[in-house]
């Protein structure tokens, strides 16, 4: 038969033990909270200490630690841990400072092959340098121990993040003139019936280097309840690569493409002379390009010579290329028709994006840019 305890019973009132209770059986609450009221309950039910050990698998110094809190100062402390630092912290402030300031460095300035730190080799590179620096506390750090330190600031010198440099000083004028010639454009497409057919705008660009890739292994076909997926060699053959040049016409979505392997300015004057054939000769079209050279160059510009008041220019600024709504289009076919794709020559690769921009132009997309505060602010 167990032995009884010689500690004092405990007494509590019925809400405290409503309160146990619901503690004991609460699935959110810290699982030391709910052992602590499920062993306060049982000892003030009168069971014995091995009981409550076998029926929690808790061992006794945590059994008696619990009661004898509960009994010196409630069933409050009782559950809760006491609040107690028994030394002070080893890392100083000081030294803490100097682990930021390394962190805000890259390593290739303290001789290293990395352009950006991991948390390892930061951790290995202070556990090296620290006590030479004066800060001995620092000589077992871990990776642990340095995240804690970086995460305070907040600080990831082991993540990069990509920025776009604002390198036109005309940045804002030329956003703000293709946002205007995207405000005409939408209100020309929701009053088709008063649209006027005399400025008709185009946005071009070239998507180059896209691969002709080629198989060296048959592609596997999927299997009912066998192979899921497409199998494939990793293995394959690069054949070159084919540049795309198009036009999007914002009020149609209809897409005037052309695929060659080089996009130099007589390619693109091609292009200008197939829009100059698609469109009706009294109207004007207006194109919305980038700075290229080819779309710049003096044989373009003997070219549009030829054609005077035909096109009308209106440039992204320079890194603004996603002022450009084109890019959209670049986008759809880079996740559908392009993805994944494997050809066995270059001349299949350029057969296959034409007739990919031609299922598009089957069911043509108007392209629309919704977002005009620029304009206003």
């Amino acid at each position: 038969m167990p032995r009884k305890s010689q500690r004092p019973k405990l007494i509590f009132d019925e809400t405290q033990r409503q309160k146990l209770q619901k503690i004991s059986q609460s699935r959110t609450t810290a699982l030391r909270e709910v052992q602590r009221a499920s062993i306060l309950l049982k000892y003030a039910d009168g069971e014995a200490i091995s009981s409550i050990k076998e029926q929690l698998n808790v061992s006794r110094p945590t059994i008696y630690k619990c009661i004898d809190k509960a009994l010196a100062a409630g069933i409050e402390t009782g559950l809760k841990d006491k609040y107690h630092r028994p030394k002070d912290p080893v890392i100083t402030e000081e030294a803490k400072a100097w682990v930021v300031n390394l962190a805000c460095t890259k390593p290739k300035d303290h001789g290293y092959a990395a352009e950006i730190w991991t948390l390892s080799h930061l951790a290995k590179h202070i556990r090296k340098h620290a006590p030479a620096a004066g800060y001995g506390c620092l000589n077992r750090a871990v990776k642990a121990t340095i995240h804690r330190i970086l995460k305070a600031q907040p600080l990831q010198p082991h993540k990069l993040r990509y920025y776009l440099e604002k390198r036109d000083e005309a940045f804002d004028k030329k956003m703000h003139e293709v946002l205007v010639v995207y405000q005409e454009v939408a209100a020309q497409n929701d009053n088709q019936h008063e649209q006027d057919k005399k400025i008709i705008t185009v946005s071009v660009d070239e998507k180059p280097g896209i691969q002709a890739i080629k198989n060296v292994a048959p592609d596997l076909p999927p299997k009912p309840a066998t192979y899921p997926q497409m199998g494939r060699d990793h293995e394959y053959e690069r054949l070159g690569t084919m540049s795309l040049l198009a036009a999007l016409d914002l009020h149609n979505g209809n897409i005037i493409a052309q695929v060659h392997e080089r996009h130099r300015s007589r390619e693109f004057i091609s292009l200008l002379k197939e829009l100059d054939d698609y469109y009706p000769k009294d109207s004007i079209i207006r194109l919305i390009l980038d700075n290229h050279s080819a779309h710049i160059s003096k044989e373009t510009m003997s070219y549009l010579a030829t054609k005077p008041n035909r096109f009308i220019y209106v440039h992204t600024p320079k890194h603004g290329s996603w002022l450009n709504l084109i890019e959209t289009f670049f986008s759809k076919i880079a996740r559908t028709f392009l993805k994944h794709i494997r050809v066995e020559s270059k001349a299949e690769l350029k057969a296959r994006i034409l007739k990919g921009i031609a299922e598009i132009n089957a069911e043509p997309v108007v392209h629309r840019w919704k977002k005009f505060d620029a304009i206003t602010s």
